[in-house]
């Protein structure tokens, strides 16, 4: 691979260490601040997880996101994966857990609107619902755990030592499961833009198994995450852990427990298989916000509680972050975009001027490129 290939796949690595960094916090946050689990247990279980997750489930939430804005050439999808880890990056800096899902849709609208591409209102609208659905369906699965814990507890009536043991156990397992989750169904936000124009082509394993340019531009994007985790994520774990209100080591359970599902929910095709099947009404596969589903998850609890201990002004600093995020992530894109192909005379779309997408990183026959690709030649390990 050359090396300008590598090049303009770093901007999705970027935003992969932002996503770690920040959204982390939505998944081990409330057992590291209520000092449960070590900071770096959480790290090390949540990148193992946050890795199988993406590799093996992420491809459901990436077709959604790309019916949004098919970002048909590497330039473009540098600069909107660059745009998208910027923003997330401040709002990591002022450690707020902001969402990595909005800052990439904002820098997509950003693509559509500096290339004239029409924006999918459909595709726009399910991502959009999502944003309100999500931390309410999180805030109910948290009132419905809480209550239904604090039940089975009180009648068990188990020693302090033992309840303290199982509720280690249950935060590890509960984060475990919310890291894979947050690879499924996050994945996406970090390498869907470079889907549509991957450089890789698809490997087969001694004719076992095929090993897909999609998947391994997964396993980057959750290599980076992982990195992300490890190195920077400690500061919003805190926030999300003890920012919001004080929770007890079963409330910080109950927590990570129904900001996973939600995740998991709009990730699993497997589960939209079966409703299919079924006659059922589907979920619809979409990047969501861990961030909202983790702060409406916290404010379930509160409220069930009679919504004493919110900090309100906390949860506006959050609220707010939501809303500049997607704004700085559209703008930085759309000057982006500007430089890159006025300046340094890159082809940021297919069908825009610059420099033919072929001609910056010589892609290898068979590579598919294009909004709607044929399929990548295998070749054997």
């Amino acid at each position: 691979m050359e090396l300008s290939v590598l090049f303009f796949l770093t901007s999705g690595l970027f935003l992969g260490w932002a996503l770690g960094a920040n959204d982390a916090a939505n998944v081990f946050g409330t057992a590291v601040g209520t000092r449960m689990i070590r900071f770096t247990t959480a790290a090390v279980v949540c990148t193992v997880f946050v890795i199988l997750g993406a590799v093996i489930s992420g491809a459901g939430t990436t077709e959604t996101l790309g019916k949004l804005g098919a970002i048909d050439a590497l330039p473009g999808s540098f600069m909107a994966a660059f745009a998208a880890a910027l923003a997330v990056y401040l709002m990591t800096k002022a450690g707020l857990p902001v969402s990595t899902t909005q800052a990439i849709v904002g820098a997509i609208i950003g693509w559509n609107l500096f290339t004239d591409t029409v924006t999918d209102p459909t595709a726009l609208a399910k991502i959009l619902s999502t944003w309100l659905i999500s931390p309410i369906l999180a805030a109910g699965f948290a009132m419905v755990l809480f209550k239904a814990t604090t039940m089975v507890l009180a009648r068990a009536r188990l020693h302090l030592i033992r309840l303290d043991a199982y509720t280690r156990l249950g935060l590890l397992l509960a984060g475990a499961f919310g890291a894979y989750s947050l690879g499924a169904n996050n994945i996406a936000n970090v390498m869907g833009v470079f889907v549509p124009a991957s450089p890789f082509t698809d490997f087969e394993f001694a004719g076992l198994f095929t090993f897909s340019s999609t998947e391994q531009l997964f396993l980057l994007g959750a290599l980076a995450i992982g990195l992300g985790v490890v190195t920077y994520s400690k500061r919003v774990m805190m926030t999300v852990g003890t920012g919001i209100m004080p929770l007890s080591p079963v409330a910080a359970w109950v927590v990570v427990m129904s900001h996973s599902m939600v995740l998991f929910l709009f990730a699993s095709q497997g589960l939209e298989s079966f409703l299919q099947s079924n006659g059922l009404p589907t979920i619809p596969l979409v990047p969501v916000s861990s961030s909202q589903a983790v702060v409406g998850a916290v404010l379930g609890i509160a409220l069930l509680k009679g919504g004493r201990g919110i900090r309100w002004r906390v949860v506006g600093g959050i609220g707010a972050g939501w809303v500049v995020t997607p704004l700085i992530a559209g703008v930085v894109c759309f000057i982006g975009l500007f430089f890159l192909q006025n300046v340094f005379d890159q082809k940021v779309h297919a069908g825009g001027p610059g420099k033919e997408p072929l001609a910056v990183f010589s892609a290898p026959a068979g590579t598919a490129v294009g909004p709607d690709p044929a399929p990548a030649r295998k070749r054997p390990l």
